[in-house]
């Protein structure tokens, strides 16, 4: 079986005059190191870390043009997709704690429901009744199907929600390497490739 995980994945940013304002809002009037990324360089990030799983090392290749000397916005820009993913981790966060709450308390009302019909309902037919053992069949059914949703959920669907929150946690705590020549940024291909 083909693993679907990369090992590690590298991000790559071209910073110069053209570049610079495509990463953020445009219609954000907020100084540059407190804008909201742009629509096009969140789905490109997005599509750069939707190979990734739990054990993925991830990390920024920031180019920076020798010409336009723009060093000076690897932090604004650095800050800026940091926050983005901090707010994404802390919102995947309350709906994860939402989807808990909301399921222990399915769970809940159906261990009373199934109390209920296991306690109360056989009390109503005595033992003697030819309709008890019909009763009781059904009630076991019906108590293993009104179980079955919560239960299912809290075992299995859990996962996907902690691994979006790790996701977010290394990408709001990735490296940045800065590659301020062309000849750097070739040595470091042919060193990544070489090594894979």
């Amino acid at each position: 079986m083909s693993r679907t995980t990369a090992q590690k994945i590298s991000i790559y940013l071209k910073i110069d005059s053209n570049s610079i304002h495509a990463y953020f809002n445009p219609h954000d009037p907020a100084r540059l190191d407190k804008r909201q990324l742009g629509h096009d360089f969140q789905e490109y990030l997005d599509n750069s870390i939707a190979t990734a799983g739990r054990n993925t090392h991830i990390d920024f290749k920031v180019f920076c043009c020798d010409t336009d000397n723009m060093r000076f916005m690897v932090e604004p820009l650095m800050k800026t997709i940091r926050r983005h993913f901090q707010k994404r981790k802390m919102l995947k966060e309350a709906e994860f704690r939402k989807f808990k709450r909301r399921n222990y308390i399915l769970l809940m009302m159906s261990i009373m429901v199934v109390m209920f019909c296991q306690g109360v309902i056989p009390l109503i037919f005595g033992q003697d009744h030819r309709i008890h053992s019909m009763f009781s069949n059904a009630i076991d059914v019906f108590s293993w199907v009104i179980l079955w949703k919560p239960i299912e959920r809290l075992i299995f669907y859990w996962n996907p929600f902690l691994k979006e929150i790790l996701l977010y946690e290394k990408m709001q705590h990735a490296k940045v390497n800065i590659v301020e020549s062309e000849e750097a940024l070739i040595n470091y291909h042919l060193e990544h490739y070489d090594a894979a």
